[in-house]
């Protein structure tokens, strides 16, 4: 794994297409840590020019570690398959910037996810609540399904909302470009029987992502 990721970006003609030149810190202000996970951290922030407000998703990389060229290959796996979203119902991205040696992500910002109101909440959403976002839900997996992609970990953690009542799916890190599949990937209680098997024999394909959704509408009841 190269020590400079930065030089790898943009040495090489197919990845920096996908990367702007720009110090993101020049582009964005106002920034604010609203999470974390494995990855790294997630901020709100707001373009310094149009004063849009996004969210970036910073993607650390140790590349001291053994796995870093796996987990470089699965940030440029993600941040392909996010270049060729255009749906109302997908977060969809707005550029992707080297801030030193970090990829930094920027995505349309959302308010939360459905797991956040549930947990705020305390208690089941109502039966309308749930349809509506189900049927939010499934129009945009029609449109990935009809592209022939897997998202591969649809939950409640994983479906966004929007300051105007908006659903979005979000978190494209697990998803396939191509439908079918046979990896093992997803999170456990919502992982479909079918990808399970795949382990020892057989493919899945998009009719996984039902079962997930399925298994999130219990999650939310």
């Amino acid at each position: 794994m190269p020590k400079s990721l930065r030089t790898t970006v943009f040495k090489d003609p197919e990845l920096s297409k996908y990367f702007s030149h720009e110090n993101p810190t020049t582009v964005f202000t106002d920034f604010r840590q609203i999470g974390c996970g494995s990855f790294g951290a997630v901020y709100y922030a707001r373009n310094r020019t149009t004063s849009e407000v996004v969210a970036i998703k910073e993607l650390k990389v140790d590349t001291k570690r053994k796995k870093s060229e796996e987990e470089w290959n699965d940030i440029v796996r993600e941040i392909k398959f996010l270049s060729h979203l255009a749906h109302k119902n997908c977060v969809l991205p707005k550029g992707c910037f080297m801030k030193e040696q970090t990829p930094w992500l920027v995505m349309e910002y959302c308010i939360g996810s459905v797991a956040d109101v549930l947990e705020v909440h305390k208690k089941p959403l109502r039966e309308d609540e749930i349809a509506c976002i189900v049927q939010e839900v499934l129009t945009g997996l029609d449109y990935l399904h009809s592209e022939k992609r897997i998202h591969r970990d649809i939950k409640a953690a994983n479906i966004l909302l929007t300051d105007s009542g908006g659903v979005k799916i979000g978190d494209f890190g697990s998803a396939s470009f191509v439908s079918p599949a046979n990896s093992f990937v997803g999170t456990p209680f919502w992982i479909a029987p079918e990808v399970i098997l795949a382990m020892e024999q057989g493919i899945y394909d998009v009719r996984v992502d039902v079962w997930s959704l399925g298994i999130t509408c219990i999650e939310m009841g």
